[in-house]
């Protein structure tokens, strides 16, 4: 009979596979997912010039999405819970690939508007979905890890992205058409690109992964099976579970997360463009790229310590206060002082959060698990419709483009509060790792 150290040691090496087939993938699509979402900014100040849409309008809309995509992620969800993830991300990929693009024929505000709920709908499900996603794949010894590698697609979005926005941008003219609508139409159509690659590239579940050796399989479905089974509320159906006290305090710190993550990255290129007292083009777009190197390397490593020491709830609650003060200082009119604090904010908000999607699935599984993240999600990212409105409503209130800034600071210091109080709960408490930690690269052991 198979020894539960062997069986152990399979699963990780079938997780090894994993890694390296699925996660490269799905980080391309959460790049793609990002820039999509937040190449908004980059269009603002030219945007709005063509269009006559005012910031009130523009804020509206930079948050609207979120509407959207908050009304559908649990329906989206539990949808691909029964359908399958190749088909439903596909799925999503496509369609808002294909709203992304439309974006480049705008001239109204209500259109504006309107294409930005759409957006928010086609999207829906999809970041839930891979974070459900991945806990077919990885048990809870590599989850934080996972993650992390998972959300180098924000950072990527960036100093990939920044520079390919700037760069569109400078298009104007070129065929008759403006910047901004080279930029929408390119970046909405390679999403839709991938969304159709993804039907033959994705697979559903380990039991379907012909790139793994059928020992291997077999171990890491029974490891998956076993932790699944000691989880408290595994089996609470998709719609109870939705009322679980954890599940709502989870939405609780998300939605303080999502305020400062959004309340920065929608105004990133426009703030770093008032910093160097520059126009948002490719110089900007290159030094907005600067602080997501900081993000990468964040990610790279905090995540993996996180799995390593069991540590979540503390050093979440740390990331955030440091993320907060990074925030509090990029107020200062020095450039070198601001784009050095929106380094720290940044690599705090998004290295904190990997950290954090390790906390549902401590004690959810199936589509309960499938349901809450759902929930979790669309909770935390009505952040992201608080945070632009709430931003500039502190601006016009006290006359100061700091003001907005610091009501940011706020929330990441309310959002750290939250996660020191989940500490007693048991949501955000220390967990030891599941397999020893391996000194060469600060994550799970691995069998030889």
């Amino acid at each position: 009979m198979e020894s539960s150290t062997t069986r152990q040691q399979l699963a990780n090496l079938a997780m090894d596979k994993a890694q390296k087939k699925l996660v490269p993938f799905i980080l391309l699509m959460y790049i793609l997912a990002f820039l999509d979402r937040a190449n908004i900014g980059f269009a603002k100040q030219e945007f709005q010039v063509s269009t006559g849409i005012s910031d009130a309008a523009f804020a509206l809309g930079a948050g609207i999405f979120f509407l959207g995509y908050a009304v559908f992620e649990v329906p989206s969800n539990i949808i691909m819970h029964h359908v399958g993830a190749r088909m439903w991300l596909a799925r999503i990929m496509i369609t808002w690939g294909i709203v992304a693009a439309g974006f480049a024929f705008v001239t109204t505000e209500m259109q504006f508007l309107v294409l930005r709920v759409l957006l928010g709908i086609c999207e829906a499900g999809f970041f839930p979905g891979i974070i459900y996603y991945l806990t077919y794949w990885f048990t809870a010894s590599r989850r934080s890890t996972v993650m992390g590698l998972f959300y180098f697609g924000a950072p990527l979005s960036f100093i990939v992205g920044s520079p390919l926005s700037g760069l569109l941008m400078e298009m104007d003219g070129f065929l008759g058409f403006t910047g901004w609508q080279w930029m929408f139409a390119v970046e909405g159509l390679m999403a839709t690109a991938v969304g159709i690659w993804a039907l033959s590239y994705l697979v559903d579940r380990p039991e379907k992964a012909t790139f793994i050796p059928e020992a291997e399989k077999q171990s890491l479905v029974a490891e998956l099976a076993a932790e699944n089974s000691q989880k408290p509320a595994g089996h609470v159906s998709a719609w109870k579970v939705l009322a679980n006290p954890k599940v709502l305090y989870l939405c609780a710190i998300y939605f303080m997360i999502q305020i400062s993550v959004y309340g920065v990255t929608f105004y990133l290129p426009t703030q770093v463009a008032g910093l160097l007292g520059k126009k948002v083009g490719l110089l900007v777009g290159f030094v907005s790229a600067i602080p997501w190197v900081f993000t990468l390397m964040a990610n790279a490593t905090i995540p993996r310590y996180s799995d390593r020491s069991g540590k979540r709830g503390i050093l979440a609650a740390a990331l955030m206060t440091l993320a907060g003060l990074g925030v509090v200082f990029s107020a200062t009119g020095s450039p070198l002082i601001g784009i050095a604090a929106l380094c720290v904010a940044s690599a705090g908000y998004f290295s904190c959060q990997p950290v954090f999607w390790t906390m549902p699935t401590r004690f959810l599984s199936g589509v309960a698990a499938a349901s809450a993240i759902a929930l979790i999600n669309s909770i935390g990212n009505l952040g992201g419709f608080v945070a632009p409105n709430l931003r500039v409503w502190a601006e016009q209130t006290f006359h100061s483009s700091a003001a907005g800034l610091y009501v940011l600071g706020a929330a990441s210091f309310v959002g750290a509060i939250l996660f020191l109080i989940s500490i007693p709960m048991g949501i955000g408490s220390n967990t030891k790792p599941a397999v020893p930690a391996d000194p060469a690269t600060g994550g799970p052991r691995h069998a030889v």
